[in-house]
């Protein structure tokens, strides 16, 4: 059995809102503009931080970003283990993304494996212009060549730690906090 003693709290509601705007502002700035953009949120957490991300660009340039989503199972059977091969469960991103700048989102980048996935079922719908990763956490570990675009925070940790995004629309809070492995 794996049990989980809590570190920290690394970012309570007002540090992911501060760093989601942010990452609104830098994805404006980066692309000037917000024309040819679309938003694709990696299920599960990923997916409302884009809808955040949407509404932010929306309330800064006055413009609606489409924002789709992409449904990549990585799941585990203990906290220890991860599925090497990611597998993306939904290829009806539900926005068109040939000739557009494509924003992958998501929570936590970790050995990279899951942004892989969610790269492989954009280009797979049709060929963007671009593609870009924002995530609202890099903690390292990478095993692919692959690196965030736009981070809110970086918080290097061991392996055996835990980051863990909770998100008020699925967890009912907004928090992202850090745990040891027993």
């Amino acid at each position: 059995m794996i049990f989980l003693k809590l570190k920290s709290v690394l970012l309570d509601d007002k540090a992911i809102r501060r760093s989601l705007i942010r990452i609104s502002h830098e994805i404006i700035e980066k692309n000037k503009g917000v024309e040819e953009i679309v938003l694709i949120g990696i299920k599960r957490r990923g997916y409302p931080l884009a809808q955040r991300i949407g509404q932010f660009i929306a309330s800064i340039e006055g413009v609606e970003i489409p924002v789709g989503s992409v449904d990549i199972s990585l799941y585990r059977d203990d906290l220890q283990s991860v599925d090497d091969a990611p597998r993306v469960n939904d290829k009806n991103l539900s926005v068109e993304v040939k000739g557009k700048k494509v924003v992958l989102i998501d929570d936590v980048l970790f050995t990279g494996r899951t942004a892989r996935a969610a790269l492989d079922a954009v280009i797979d719908a049709g060929r963007p212009k671009m593609i870009q990763l924002a995530v609202l956490i890099d903690r390292g570990h990478r095993e692919l060549p692959i690196r965030a675009d736009f981070v809110g925070k970086n918080i290097p940790t061991s392996r055996n730690e835990l980051i863990s995004v909770s998100l008020a629309e699925i967890d009912e809070e907004d928090s992202v906090k850090i745990y040891e492995l027993d």
